[in-house]
């Protein structure tokens, strides 16, 4: 189920937000200070491209630096960025077709928001639950 909810994602929606972010990433890449960024725009483009069956986790090794490169992060992009997946996820819920595609959107919401100090995935490994002692 989830390879052709992929499938169906990648044609209608995940494409065009990979390479909305692939474009942001080289965007970021431009500048040393900002290569940061653009490395987390490229993880969330290959996110973006195939959110099915995977999830994005805190890392518990993220330090202060990226406490405050992701409040710059929320002030320049990352509340843009959020609100853009709110209203396609609303959308997408109208019709019952599109709720699991409209709750992808929301999923994306946490990276896209504030994307440093967090990994993508799968969900079946215990990294995708931190909160149980495996």
């Amino acid at each position: 189920m989830k390879t052709l909810l992929n499938l169906i994602w990648l044609i209608f929606s995940g494409l065009w937000m990979a390479l909305g972010y692939l474009l942001a990433g080289a965007l970021c890449c431009v500048l040393v200070i900002t290569i940061p960024w653009g490395l987390a725009c490229f993880r969330i483009a290959a996110y973006a491209l195939w959110p099915f069956g995977r999830t994005a986790v805190q890392r518990h090794d993220a330090g202060a630096a990226s406490g405050i490169g992701n409040i710059v992060w929320l002030i320049f992009a990352g509340i843009w960025l959020t609100i853009g997946h709110i209203t396609l996820g609303v959308g997408l819920c109208v019709t019952i077709i599109g709720i699991p595609f409209g709750l992808a959107h929301f999923k994306m919401v946490p990276i896209s928001l504030m994307p440093l100090g967090r990994e993508i995935v799968p969900t079946g490994t215990p990294a995708a639950y931190p909160h149980y002692r495996w």
